[in-house]
């Protein structure tokens, strides 16, 4: 009978013994199945991020860097290159003449869009802050034109600005008074211009600023009314400081646009009369593509583009970005 106890014992503590070791084992293997998963998992937002960096590298990063690359050769799309230094800048600042004024009608263009259309985004804001059944009508009306391509509204305006047909001189016509030559004239033309870029896009500025208007706090403004205070001060010390982040943003984003401005340029005006609505993107397309194809040239106006842009937004965060008043 003690034999057969011992004998017993002895099984139950190999059981007992290899039972350990299976559990052991399995800890350990669960142990670096968690490290490998750790890893992957560490891995794994560089694994969603690196389609967007690829695409980002080969659609803006090279561009760039081949955009200041040619602006230092003579190159025409067709020979060889040709390196000649700072050769091109030196045209387009000493010899040129054009680019000069391309560079004064887009900085022109700019402070005409960029003034109007914040002013303009500011004013319907306010005036269209009730939200009543006339007002939504008027929102969804001003939005319209954002949603048209801007071919077709060059094409829309061109007609409208027609000195024969269109429907402004004949408007004009019916109240007896002088007809004017719109885009035919050189003193007009970017203004006009101007004024189809402004139409367009002011029911999209319109939603956003009217949309941080409506986020301000019913608190701040219900004490300001119990206080008596004037609606203008309202506007200067409350509506305007709360809404500075929104008016901030466009700020930047309108200047860009404007710069970049060419497809409606190029369809109403094509830069005329003369040279009276030629603007950075229309004069690099016109000697890239139409004046003997001097890439060089051309790419050497594109990074002055570039520069301006870069300093322009440096500038606004850092003399700007201390006055918005985030919440």
């Amino acid at each position: 009978m003690d034999e057969r106890r011992k004998k017993m014992t002895e099984r139950e503590n190999t059981k007992k013994n290899g039972m350990t070791k299976q559990e052991a084992f399995k800890q350990e293997k669960m142990e670096k199945k968690e490290k490998e998963w750790n890893g992957l998992r560490n891995g794994v937002p560089c694994l969603f991020v690196a389609p967007a960096m690829v695409l980002l590298v080969i659609f803006v990063f090279y561009p760039l860097v081949n955009l200041i690359y040619l602006s230092f050769f003579d190159y025409n799309l067709i020979g060889r290159k040709e390196f000649i230094g700072l050769e091109n800048y030196r045209m387009l600042f000493f010899v040129k003449a054009d680019f000069l004024e391309a560079l004064q009608n887009t900085a022109v263009y700019t402070v005409t869009v960029v003034f109007f259309c914040m002013l303009l985004a500011v004013l319907f804001a306010m005036w269209l802050e009730k939200d009543s059944a006339l007002n939504r009508f008027l929102q969804r009306s001003m939005f319209t034109p954002y949603l048209i391509s801007m071919v077709s509204c060059a094409y829309i305006w061109s007609w409208m600005y027609n000195v024969d047909s269109g429907i402004l001189n004949a408007m004009l016509a019916l109240f007896r008074l002088p007809l004017s030559r719109w885009l035919n004239d050189s003193h007009i033309a970017l203004f006009c211009v101007a004024a189809v870029a402004v139409w367009k896009s002011l029911g999209y500025y319109l939603i956003i600023v009217m949309a941080s208007v409506r986020a301000i706090p019913s608190e701040i403004l219900e004490a300001a009314q119990l206080d008596n205070t004037p609606a203008v001060k309202k506007f200067f010390r409350i509506t305007l400081p709360m809404i500075s982040p929104q008016l901030f943003f466009l700020l930047i984003t309108i200047t860009i646009s404007s710069f970049k401005v060419f497809d409606m340029i190029q369809v109403m005006t094509d830069g005329g009369p003369g040279n009276a609505t030629d603007v950075l993107v229309t004069y690099i397309y016109r000697y890239a593509f139409e004046m003997n194809a001097k890439v060089g040239y051309a790419s050497a106006a594109g990074t002055i583009l570039l520069l301006i842009l870069m300093v322009l937004t440096f500038l606004y965060f850092r003399m700007l970005g201390r006055r918005v008043h985030y919440q």
